[in-house]
């Protein structure tokens, strides 16, 4: 190798959305939480009336991570109950897609084994 030439330099890990990925996994409800917003199910009572073990605290906690990262957004109306409604944003959907193909990879790991 000519010592003129570029060397290619160290990659480094993605620390933000490893992060992400690793907090969301590290969290037994997200998943399932999306899982309610695709079949259309987004208050916060009606999740945890539809999910046997999940309550209103670790519902609202795994709820406001997931606004902080980007991956959903809130949406509060001005009514009298109050309504509050969440949805899936553009970076969620990117986001989403990834945990997809982590799960595709990890069924085609298991059927190797």
């Amino acid at each position: 190798m000519n010592t003129n030439e570029k060397k290619i330099s160290r990659k480094i890990a993605p620390s933000k959305s490893a992060n992400m990925v690793e907090t969301i996994y590290g969290c037994k409800w997200s998943l399932t939480l999306y899982q309610l917003l695709k079949e259309g199910i987004n208050r916060p009572g009606e999740m945890v009336r539809c999910v046997d073990g999940l309550t209103t605290k670790v519902l609202n906690q795994c709820l406001k991570r997931n606004v902080e990262f980007g991956i959903l957004e809130k949406e509060v109306f001005n009514e009298l109950p109050p309504r509050v409604e969440y949805r899936v944003t553009e970076l969620g959907e990117q986001f989403l897609a990834i945990l997809d193909q982590l799960d595709s990879l990890q069924k085609h790991i298991d059927s190797q084994n």
